[in-house]
């Protein structure tokens, strides 16, 4: 009668133990199927200029966004606008009117879960614009005045054909907020190589550049709605520290 128990014990022994064995091989063989990636454009409008248009009187402007995957961490990018802006300083008045396009590249470095599409990037545009430069009116100093300076002098003359070029390091962020649509923020980090200036002016702002008070260098940045437009998926392979990460579960 002991044998018997004995021989169902072993039997239950022998079925619990295949049944740990399946579960630990299948949990490595389902958590390393490949995973699906989407490929598309992305296209968008930046928002703080759109908002800035509205809000402010004295500027007028649009900045269109555009990105392309080209392989699992690298999307070709580019920006094109129009800039309308007027500069009221204590000893100048000037509106500047021009559009401009920039290209480059975005290196995503984030590790996305699953089906997450988001980035945290670094990237590298090249900018080029071309432009107008209105003087509006300026001020020119008086000692004789109790202020030390007289009333503006309207001027309206205008400088034509003006064009800049100039190199940006970029860092952002972009995230998927519904199907489909991002919302990111990015900040850029500009040296100008060309800047064709009028006689007798200088070019203080550039369409797509921003401010030219601190020289050669400037700052600017990007808040972005934008939407993908998957064109087709590709299958991406478990990498070597990924397929030993789910054998060691």
């Amino acid at each position: 009668m002991s044998k018997y128990y004995f021989s169902i014990a072993l039997v239950f022994a022998c079925f619990f133990a295949m049944a740990q064995t399946e579960k630990k091989i299948e949990k490595p063989i389902d958590s390393i199927l490949p995973k699906t990636e989407r490929y598309g454009i992305r296209f968008g409008i930046d928002a703080f200029k759109l908002a800035k248009s509205i809000y402010d009187k004295n500027y007028k402007g649009i900045e269109l966004v555009g990105d392309y995957r080209l392989t699992k961490n690298i999307y070709a990018a580019t920006e094109l606008g129009n800039d309308n802006k007027t500069v009221n300083e204590d000893q100048i008045n000037f509106t500047t009117k021009g559009s401009f396009i920039k290209l480059g590249a975005d290196y995503n470095s984030y590790q996305n879960w699953l089906d997450m599409e988001n980035m945290v990037y670094i990237g590298l545009r090249y900018g080029v614009a071309t432009f107008s430069q209105t003087l509006n009116s300026y001020k020119v100093y008086d000692p004789g005045s109790y202020f030390g300076q007289s009333e503006a002098i309207p001027s309206g003359e205008k400088y034509d054909g003006l064009s800049a070029q100039w190199a940006e390091v970029i860092t952002g962020i972009k995230a998927k907020v519904i199907n489909n649509v991002f919302v990111g923020f990015n900040i850029r980090f500009n040296k100008l190589f060309t800047n064709n200036k009028p006689d007798g002016f200088d070019n203080l702002y550039i369409p797509g550049f921003n401010k030219t008070y601190s020289g050669d260098f400037g700052i600017g940045f990007n808040y972005s709605v934008s939407y993908l437009l998957p064109l087709y998926k590709s299958v991406a392979k478990p990498t070597e520290k990924q397929l030993k990460k789910d054998i060691k579960k």
